[in-house]
């Protein structure tokens, strides 16, 4: 079997934690250091450690599959992309532009990196160090150069001349071999912006298509511990008929992955699927077999300070929440240190990553870097480290080792008026985490950019009668107060905006 190895992957929490890497950009810095091109096997096994000791279960390389020379060529002259580029790299060269790796040409890894066999062993050390290895999935489109594009063109949704000369954003001729003439294909997208120009859109609709695309994923599961699933949703068969209606002409949309998930449990029951997915329809994402979706409401509502919104996302069921994957920022979304000011920064930390869940990290986030790089870059911009986001990361994630925030139970609480006509609880989002023995963190927030203050009912059998310890593993404060009046009136608390405090319980 393809990536067969002696080194088990090691066990994942329940709340695993996850760094992301821009591979081409690490290989960059590496090649640099060295003066030739990297790969997988210069990424050293110490940098696999540090990673493993700030707590991470598992490392995400993105984009270590194959990218053509069309992706590249489309990168490098399209013109509404060199503007990003120079933003992120105002040094920026040709050769900096290496194309999207999400316009994959084959699921073979990079041949400049190493391939399939360095891939390989970078898994083993991986695993070894600790780590659980996720690559890319993406299930909706192929690279213009892909082999099947020219032979096996029906794989693809087909338009017409007309659909190119009214739409030419969303289409493109293909010369193939086995055609007379050329054949009009249509760019992968969504159903809500143009299409994806340096892609071609898989068609659903066959059943050859899916059957096509379950192996490559099987194939490639075979390498990796998990899979992140680009734009996943766009494959639900009602997303995939709104898009698509006009040239599906009548043809049913199966479910690509119900029938697919289910073959790759049967061969590998402990495989991880996370899901990208937006418009609210993580719910549906999980249903069909992924073990975590994109949590795209909670960063809605923590980019737009609405702590309210955020109080009752946190609130809802809490073993649906345990497969909700919590970011603050990723390839996609622009940095969180230029997004959020430091107060309403840390803040959001504290909420989205002592969330039950999967918490995802992106390379650069934990030194506040602020410089967001766009995908098709192979380089990023050199930035100074900012000392006071670092060093509250390095204290969060030492929080994060705590084996109930990764095996525990967690408990959101009502959070009541510290008095009558005072309505500035309603910022506050509280929880707790739980063992066996009971109550071991209290999490709370006030999520707004006013002091505010509130009451928070903690009660457990385990405190009645007792005198509880509360000490802020993030802050210098230390409370100590009766069980059965935690139970009862509630802990009070007084927080500036933006405060926080996360006790540990004894």
């Amino acid at each position: 079997m393809p990536g067969q190895q002696t080194t088990a992957a090691p066990p994942a929490p329940a709340h695993p934690v996850l760094y992301q890497i821009n591979t081409r950009v690490l290989l960059a810095e590496i090649g640099a250091r060295y003066g030739r091109q990297a790969g997988f096997d210069d990424i050293p096994d110490e940098a696999l450690r540090a990673v493993a000791d700030l707590g991470f279960d598992w490392v995400w390389f993105l984009g270590v599959w194959q990218t053509g020379a069309a992706g590249r060529s489309i990168s490098r002259s399209n013109p509404a992309w060199q503007d990003g580029y120079r933003r992120a790299l105002p040094d920026l060269r040709p050769e900096d532009i290496s194309g999207s790796p999400y316009a994959v040409s084959d699921y073979s890894a990079q041949a400049e990196f190493g391939g399939n066999a360095a891939l390989d062993r970078l898994r083993r050390r991986a695993n070894a160090a600790g780590l659980r290895l996720m690559l890319d999935f993406v299930p909706n489109h192929l690279a213009p150069d892909h082999p099947w594009v020219a032979a096996r063109p029906a794989l693809f949704v087909h338009g017409t001349e007309a659909d190119l000369a009214s739409q030419p954003q969303d289409w493109l001729r293909i010369d193939t071999p086995d055609s007379s003439a050329p054949v009009v294909l249509a760019h992968g997208r969504d159903p809500y912006f143009p299409g994806w120009v340096d892609t071609v859109q898989l068609d659903y609709a066959n059943p050859e298509t899916q059957a096509a695309m379950g192996d490559v994923l099987l194939d490639i599961a075979g390498r990796c511990d998990g899979l992140r699933c680009d734009m996943a949703m766009l494959l639900l068969p009602e997303v995939f008929r709104q898009t698509w209606r006009h040239s599906l002409q009548g043809r049913a949309v199966g479910s690509f992955w119900q029938d697919t998930i289910a073959r790759l449990r049967a061969a590998q029951p402990d495989f991880c699927l996370m899901a990208e997915v937006y418009w609210g329809r993580d719910r549906e994402m999980i249903a069909q077999g992924f073990d975590f979706a994109y949590d795209k409401a909670l960063y809605d509502a923590l980019v737009a300070g609405d702590g309210e919104r955020v109080r009752d996302l946190l609130a809802a069921d809490p073993p649906w929440q345990a497969h909700l994957v919590r970011f603050l920022e990723n390839h996609d979304e622009r940095r969180a240190a230029a997004t959020l000011a430091l107060p309403q920064h840390k803040a959001a930390a504290v909420l989205a990553f002592t969330a039950p869940g999967l918490r995802l990290f992106h390379q650069g986030q934990l030194e506040g870097a602020r410089r967001h790089i766009p995908i098709h870059l192979r380089r990023g911009p050199v930035e100074e480290i900012d000392v006071a986001v670092h060093e509250f990361y390095l204290d969060l994630l030492s929080v994060l080792r705590d084996p109930v925030l990764r095996h525990g139970t967690y408990r959101p609480l009502p959070v009541d008026a510290a008095w009558e006509g005072n309505p500035s609880h309603l910022a506050f989002s509280a929880a707790s985490w739980t063992d066996e023995a009971g109550p071991r963190l209290l999490c709370v927030v006030n999520y707004g950019d006013s002091r505010g203050q509130c009451r928070i009912r903690l009660a457990h059998p385990g405190l009645a009668g007792q005198l509880v310890s509360l000490s802020d593993r993030l802050g210098p404060e230390h409370y100590a107060r009766d069980g059965d009046a935690l139970a009862g009136e509630g802990l009070y608390l007084d927080l500036p905006g933006w405060g926080y405090n996360l006790f540990a319980i004894g």
